[in-house]
């Protein structure tokens, strides 16, 4: 019963990330497209890939290591860009803080947008499921085998591609990113961070070094964070 438990637990994760795998092969295509233009090796591009495994930064990272940024400051702006997988791991730990670290260190490492989206609602579900943990791995390998077979393909392509950044296939990302941000905008002050930084990304678009990523971040959470304390203090004002 366990062994069979943990199958459908496994499948279900992958089917259930199925939908998600669309948004990350257009991203993936491009990134190793991008890649082989960038000035990076084709073993480094790939080593990006199988051992960094987060879309977003290594766009991000190619684009500057084209553009001959510093170092310093592709470490930060990867590192902001990142810092949001310790909000999942938060979120996500009261559920597998019992397993045993050979479990918690590779679901941690294949932790993705996508995988936190559809695991989280899965761990919510009250039905006594105790394998719950094997529909995460379930979304996790799917994530990390769809990315690395379209970054391998961006990069077996790149040189066939023409200015593959510029078509505009990028555009599924942001979009896979709102379709998993909404339900999450349960609040006031969620809203208020969300709407705030999205609007401080339009201003901050034609930052150098793509900075307007790590000034939109620490605007949003400020917005988010004075947003939540101002309707405490409104509700403690409030007559009883």
């Amino acid at each position: 019963m366990p062994l069979s438990l943990r199958r459908q637990e496994f499948i279900r994760g992958v089917r259930d990330t199925l939908p998600l795998l669309l948004g990350a092969f257009p991203f993936g295509l491009i990134y190793g497209a991008v890649a082989v233009t960038s000035g990076l090796s084709l073993a480094a591009a790939m080593a990006m890939s199988a051992f960094v495994f987060a879309g977003s930064s290594q766009f991000i990272a190619v684009g500057l290591v084209a553009a001959r940024t510093p170092v310093a400051i592709i470490v930060l702006t990867t590192l902001i860009v990142n810092l949001r997988h310790m909000l999942y791991s938060a979120t996500l730990l009261p559920y597998l803080k019992n397993l045993s670290q050979k479990w918690r260190i590779p679901l941690a490492f294949w932790l993705t947008d996508e995988t936190f989206a559809v695991t989280v609602h899965r761990f919510q579900q009250a039905d006594g499921s105790t394998e719950k943990h094997w529909y995460q791995l379930g979304s996790s390998v799917a994530m990390y085998l769809n990315w690395q077979f379209w970054c391998w393909s961006g990069l077996m392509l790149g040189t066939k591609i023409p200015n593959a950044s510029e078509w505009g296939l990028d555009v599924a990302m942001p979009v896979t990113f709102i379709g998993m941000i909404i339900p999450f905008v349960k609040t006031i002050p969620m809203a208020v961070c969300i709407l705030t930084a999205g609007a401080a990304s339009l201003l901050t678009l034609t930052l150098p070094y793509k900075l307007g990523i790590v000034v939109s971040a620490f605007v949003g959470i400020a917005a988010g964070f004075m947003a939540e304390r101002n309707l405490k203090k409104t509700k403690g004002a409030l007559p009883q």
